[in-house]
């Protein structure tokens, strides 16, 4: 699997409807997962991606994976999106979504940002002490 990369600008319409740009689309394939995540942005997962994430939680007890029930609660399933999907209104709502969004490859999964927030984010995990620290982590 090729990590999932770059960052698009995109508006989403009066519908509520956004297009995934074409090179993150084929890297999701025909079937993705769209859910809330940690931060306050969307996050998109291939097929794959999901299934790998439900084989991890098949294996912790119950009362852990209890604690995932808003990442299922609030998903919505695409298959054959052809590269424009309706975001329900409780994901835009939750993710403060308005018009302006910026779609982020974010190497396993795509993830969904209010333009302005992913800039201010951006800028914050950009700094060289930021970045530094986090590769050095997880061992870069």
């Amino acid at each position: 699997m090729t990590a999932m990369m770059g960052s698009y600008n995109h508006t989403i319409d009066d519908k509520g409807r956004l297009s995934i740009p074409p090179k993150l689309l084929k890297q999701l394939g025909d079937v993705f997962y769209v859910t809330v995540t940690t931060e306050q942005c969307l996050a998109v997962y291939s097929e794959a991606r999901w299934a790998q994430i439900l084989e991890r939680l098949s294996e912790v007890p119950l009362s852990k994976q209890k604690m995932l029930r808003p990442l299922f609660a609030n998903a919505a399933v695409y298959d054959d999106a052809k590269g424009r999907i309706l975001l329900p209104q409780h994901l835009r709502t939750i993710a403060k979504l308005q018009k302006e969004v910026t779609v982020v490859g974010a190497g396993t999964r795509v993830e969904i940002w209010d333009t302005a927030t992913w800039a201010k984010q951006n800028a914050i995990e950009i700094e060289t002490e930021s970045l530094e620290a986090a590769m050095e982590e997880i061992g870069l």
